[in-house]
């Protein structure tokens, strides 16, 4: 499938929108529809893109874009309302009311569709179905075979039924109720235990949806697996003492030569930041590479769930990452 090629460069980094529509579309889940104020058509976006919304509350927070990405006067995110959560996803539900306006930031992707997919399958669990759904929207225009696999805990914590229930011509729609027993539910395993030429595998989800994805798909052939993270997965229990926090190192900034202290209790973000030196951040735990700098020299402990291993190579995530090295050369 062909891929559409957005300048970057050219769009607005932020912009001001209108909450045209709150819409109910299961157990904690709202969608909220978002235009411009005076009709104009948005920035466009890929499949797999999301978007930052920036809170009152002074909190930013991103959000997958679901809609079709051939739709240029609106955009629409489902946000699902986390009582345990850091606080985004309730001030949102709280705040966000239709007639207002809204700040968000310009459409990005880091989870993007393989353009020489031949067949593709999409693993939703929960409120990961939001990119998935923007996925089958362009698969479907594009005409690539796809299976798209919703794993939700009962039938009302399912979005958007309404419009998956309808007819694809090109896609297959499995839906799948665990009703709180994951064994219940979805042999994601099973389904994936062939690996298929030609076929790429997306999925999204909670912790333990992304584990069970991972295992299945860990002898799948490189670049024909694909995933994106909502949220920070939950660290591995150790078996023996945990190793003590990385220590201190330094940063020079190529430009200038001028050399930084970061100590264990701050991120290379907020050690630039007092220094004046202003790093765009969003997530702050290494999801959306927003704070992504390109680094010269050095050896990096990359905590990112965003960059690939070839990107790891060149850039580091400011907001997580840290120095193995002494020193960090970063391209500022």
């Amino acid at each position: 499938m062909s891929q559409q090629f957005i300048d970057t460069a050219r769009q607005p980094t932020s912009l001001s929108l209108l909450v045209r529509q709150v819409r109910y579309e299961a157990e904690g889940i709202n969608s909220y529809e978002l235009v411009h104020p005076l009709g104009e058509q948005l920035p466009p976006f890929t499949a797999g893109a999301h978007i930052d919304i920036h809170l009152p509350n002074g909190m930013t927070r991103q959000y997958s874009l679901c809609n079709a990405p051939h739709e240029r006067h609106r955009y629409v995110i489902a946000v699902l309302r986390d009582e345990a959560g850091r606080g985004g996803s309730k001030a949102l539900h709280d705040t966000l009311q239709v007639q207002g306006l809204t700040t968000v930031g310009a459409p990005r992707n880091n989870f993007h569709l393989a353009a020489d997919a031949k067949k593709v399958i999409l693993l939703a669990g929960g409120i990961g179905v939001t990119p998935m759904k923007s996925m089958a929207h362009a698969l479907e225009a594009a005409g690539v075979p796809f299976e798209l696999h919703y794993c939700a805990r009962n039938e009302g914590c399912v979005a958007f039924r309404e419009q998956f229930d309808t007819d694809w011509a090109h896609g297959q729609l499995h839906f799948h109720h665990d009703r709180g027993v994951p064994s219940d539910g979805l042999d994601i395993a099973g389904l994936l235990r062939e690996p298929e030429a030609g076929t790429h595998v997306y999925y999204c989800g909670p912790s333990g949806f992304m584990k069970a994805c991972a295992a299945a798909t860990s002898h799948w052939a490189r670049g024909t697996v694909h995933f994106e993270h909502f949220k920070a997965p939950e660290p591995e229990p150790a078996s023996v003492s945990p190793a003590p926090a990385p220590g201190s190192f330094q940063l020079k900034i190529a430009s200038s030569g001028v050399m930084l202290d970061v100590p264990p209790d701050k991120s290379i973000a907020e050690v630039l930041d007092e220094a004046g030196i202003h790093i765009e951040t969003s997530c702050q735990a290494g999801l959306c590479a927003t704070c992504k700098i390109r680094y010269l020299e050095g050896e990096v402990d990359h905590r990112d769930y965003i960059l690939d291993e070839a990107e790891h190579g060149q850039w580091l995530t400011a907001c997580v990452s840290r120095a193995t090295s002494g020193v960090l050369v970063l391209d500022l």
